[in-house]
């Protein structure tokens, strides 16, 4: 494997402050193996565990066309609300999820958009409403997370943006105690769950509406 996914720096003395994160993510997208990259390798790059980071991690392959990412990323962002369900002090990827594949190309994709995400939260996330991302029911939030998962899984066309969104404005408020993200999560996760409603309720009258025919 080339280069270090830290972009050189020292994973202990690693800059959390946004600027320099997005900076570090984007010297780790210049610096992938020309082989498959796992979601472990870019779990290494982003730096130490937290759960608003996994969120954030986890949510932003699907927003991009990552050939089965849907799925298996899906079933990470499960394993996330349970852990979020249980607040474990130390976090990890399940086997199979951390050792998911992408290409080069798709995982360069990956990190610029986490870059792009983490330099644009900094200039506008802040800590406000703090309550809301600190004390945030675990077991509210662990639900909302899951169904939001669910969501993702679903072979739903464009049915993973607005989950998505949503998990990555709730990693955003997780990361930065910014209550006013948590809530555009929240907002983000109803228009999620009104989308993928209307889309079922309009697929069960028109097979309805053909088997009448």
């Amino acid at each position: 494997m080339r280069g270090n996914p830290h972009g050189g720096t020292d994973a202990g003395q690693a800059d959390h402050h946004p600027a320099g994160l997005a900076q570090r993510l984007r010297a780790a997208a210049a610096d992938l193996p020309g082989d498959g990259v796992s979601l472990q390798w870019l779990a290494q790059a982003h730096g130490p565990a937290a759960h608003g980071s996994l969120l954030l991690l986890l949510a932003v392959p699907c927003l991009l066309p990552v050939p089965g990412a849907g799925t298996v990323v899906g079933m990470g962002i499960v394993a996330l609300a349970l852990a979020l369900w249980r607040a474990p002090d130390a976090l990890t990827l399940p086997g199979k999820v951390a050792g998911f594949q992408l290409s080069q190309r798709w995982a360069g994709r990956v990190l610029r958009l986490l870059a792009g995400t983490y330099a644009l939260a900094g200039r506008v996330a802040r800590q406000r409403l703090s309550h809301l991302a600190t004390g945030h029911p675990r077991l509210l939030l662990a639900a909302l997370v899951a169904v939001m998962a669910v969501i993702i899984v679903l072979p739903i066309p464009f049915g993973n943006v607005l989950p998505a969104i949503a998990l990555m404005l709730l990693g955003i408020g997780l990361v930065f105690h910014d209550g006013v993200a948590v809530l555009l999560g929240w907002l983000f996760s109803v228009l999620a769950l009104c989308f993928t409603a209307a889309l079922c309720l309009g697929a069960w009258a028109l097979a309805g509406g053909l088997a009448e025919w």
